[in-house]
Order: C-alpha cells, then structure tokens, then sequence
C-alpha cells in the first residue's frame, strides 16, 4: 500500500468509530489539527480542478502529525448491562498504518500494575496475529471486552500494596506531567488572565506565550495538568492542541523524590520575546529558541515549528 491508501484507511476507520461513538464522552480526537491533516491529504486527489484546462493542483503534503484519540467504554456483565469497570483506549496511528499496529494503551483502575504488562502484551499479540494489513481498532475493543474482566479480576485478588504514609494526597503525588500547548494565536486579555490563575491555583508552572502562534507550558501534578488542559480547551478557539506531554510515574522511577523535583520552571508567568508586527503580535523565535534553551528545553522548538533553533 502507498503513504496516501494507508490515510485513507486511517480516514476510513476514524469516520466510523466516531458515528459508532458520537459523543465526547465515548470519544475524543486528541489533536484536530492531525484530523484536518489526514483529510485534507487523504481527499487531495478526489478535489476536481477549477477548470479542465488549468493545471491540476499541487498535491497535498503527507501529514506532520500523527492522529490521536481515546475511546471511553464500560464492560457489560451477562446481560449486557453496562457495569462500574471502566477502560480507557488511547490510540496513535503510526504513518503505516493499518500495515503495522497502532500504538494503543489501555487504561483501567481494576487492572494493577504488574497485570497492565502482561494485558498490553496479550492485546499486541493478538493484533499481530489477525489484523495485520487491516484496521484493528474495533478488533482491539472487541478483545478488550471478551479479556479486560480477567485482568481485573486476578488484580483484586493480588494481596494489596502497603499503605503509603500519605493516603490524602498520593494520587496527587504519584504521577507528573509536563503540557506543550500549541494554539492558532493567544490574543484575548480575559484568556491570558485565566491562563495565568488557573495554572497558579493548581500549583503548576511553566509560561505561557501570546501572540500569534500562542505557546503554553504547565508542568506539575499529572491530575493538575489534566484538570488545567480540561479549563482551557473548553474556551473558544480557533485552534488548540497538546502538541507534546511528557509523563513520568513516581512509582517507576525510584531516583526521583516528588514532583517538585522533575520541574523545570521556578513558577508559572506570561512570557514576551520582543513582540513585532502591526499589532505586536509575533515574538522573537531566537529568542523564545534561548529560553528553551536555559529550561533545557530546546528540542521542543523543532516539534512546534519544524525547524532546530539557533543561538
């Protein structure tokens, strides 16, 4: 298969899961801009030309994202009632696609630790030996419906972990997050006011850059970071998206103490990098590029504008 069939097919597929789960609450497209990307480069050669006579257009790029998205579901018991155990299934088509398997995580608080290896390998073993060449996600769902309980059951049977010394705020603790946020631009004074209380409130740190693009960061407590990005994104825009997050559980990486010590930035401020333009809109990038820099931080300047930063 070519670059532009496996879009298709990815197109093919994330058009009928999003009939057959219509809701935000079932699913959620990650980063829109990937979507815009894989039509646009999909449907390129079925765009008729203005005129038989004028030349064809030029082809569209292949996308420079990688779509992204999570469906939300419940297992149903024997009478197809839908039960209290909830899984979430995050996906990432690799450019491949449906040549190789995507990238999936499930997520499920019945399931333990040492029980969400063993799933993960069960469910890629399972994709490698029948859906490969073909979309597998609904096959993924299907699996994890007729295999999930078994997981969760022999995790409630595991003897429980000792008791950590602080019950009240391990969920807060357990798990940071760092958020690259990309937006369209960042103009309106009543969403800078609201980036800026709403990420001290939730003890975040970071920046955040107006201007058009818009560059925010927040790092802190995973939970923090989710409920900040949830507040933002339900503002009007006319594009955002996490471009990049970085995670590390505590529980994995016994080196490291809290939270506090995986920042990189002391607080959380409104960044300016020599405002330019008519309306004073467009920062100074070799500058943004040398704060990057001193957070150590600069490779995230090649994902948001594609290019490496200079000095």
């Amino acid at each position: 298969m070519s670059l532009r069939e496996w879009a298709e097919a990815q197109l093919a597929e994330l058009e009928l899961l999003t009939s057959m789960f219509p809701t935000d609450e079932e699913l959620e497209i990650v980063d829109q801009l990937a979507l815009a990307e894989l039509r646009d480069y999909a449907g390129a050669e079925d765009s008729p030309s203005a005129s038989t006579e004028s030349p064809p257009p030029a082809p569209a790029p292949p996308p420079s994202s990688r779509p992204q998205f999570v469906i939300k579901q419940r297992l149903e018991d024997d009478t197809g009632e839908a039960e209290g155990v909830a899984f979430i299934l995050s996906c990432t088509y690799p450019p491949e696609y449906p040549s190789v398997v995507p990238e999936l995580t499930v997520r499920c608080c019945g399931v333990s630790r040492a029980q969400q290896t063993e799933l993960h390998a069960g469910l890629n073993a399972h994709l490698a030996d029948t859906c490969m060449g073909e979309v597998c996600v609904l096959s993924a769902l299907e699996w994890l419906r007729d295999n999930l309980r078994a997981f969760v059951d022999k995790s409630s049977s595991a003897p429980p972990p000792p008791p950590q010394r602080d019950a009240v705020s391990s969920l807060r603790r357990e798990a940071f997050s760092r958020l690259w946020i990309y937006s369209h631009h960042i103009y309106n004074s009543t969403k800078r006011k609201n980036i800026l209380e709403w990420a001290k409130e939730l003890g975040l740190s970071g920046f955040s850059m107006p201007g058009k693009p818009g560059i925010v960061c927040v790092e802190g407590a995973q939970e923090a970071c989710e409920e900040f990005w949830s507040r933002v994104k339900a503002l009007t825009w006319k594009r955002i998206t996490i471009r990049h997050r970085e995670d590390v559980c505590l529980h994995d990486a016994p080196s490291v103490q809290n939270v506090d010590s995986l920042r990189k930035f002391s607080g959380f401020e409104e960044a300016a990098f020599d405002p330019r333009g008519s309306r004073g809109n467009h920062m100074d990038l070799g500058l943004l590029y040398q704060f990057l820099r001193e957070k150590d931080c600069c490779d995230i300047f090649q994902m948001f504008f594609g290019v490496e930063g200079r000095r």
